[in-house]
């Protein structure tokens, strides 16, 4: 049998110290923490071209794909099995906004170095794993 489960791409959007977290709100998964902007690929999508989607659904930025740089790849188990890739956005066009507010209450750049408590686990184990040069991880197993 094989392996059939979600593929998601996140979105590390840094500023100076910073990085762009959003906090979930009436989505049914870890509502009231923090993550960085992401979503489930399209059938028929690219990593990138999903990374670009979302950018503008999410935070309302556009994205050329040159723009964008692999970070790294998780293979996760959290009730269910998924694939999460994390790319580095180095450039966008507009300012970040809460583009989804039925989804997410909160907005905000955050200094790395105070990075919220209810931060998802895997998104914070992505950000070290950036800042580590990790490009493979297993989490959740």
């Amino acid at each position: 049998m094989r392996a059939k489960f979600p593929t998601t791409v996140h979105l590390f959007f840094f500023h100076s110290d910073e990085i762009l977290l959003l906090r979930r709100f009436n989505t049914g998964y870890r509502d009231g923490w923090y993550s960085v902007p992401a979503g489930h690929l399209d059938g028929g999508e690219t990593v990138l071209a999903a990374a670009v989607r979302e950018a503008r659904e999410e935070v309302g930025v556009e994205i050329n794909p040159s723009a964008l740089s692999f970070s790294s790849v998780m293979h996760r188990s959290e009730g269910d099995e998924r694939i999460d890739f994390f790319v580095h956005v180095h450039a966008w066009d507009g300012e970040p906004v809460n583009a989804e507010p039925d989804k997410c209450d909160d907005l905000r750049w955050t200094p790395l170095d105070a990075l919220p408590e209810n931060l998802i686990p895997y998104v914070k184990r992505a950000l070290e794993n950036h800042a580590n040069g990790v490009r493979f991880d297993e989490f959740g197993w």
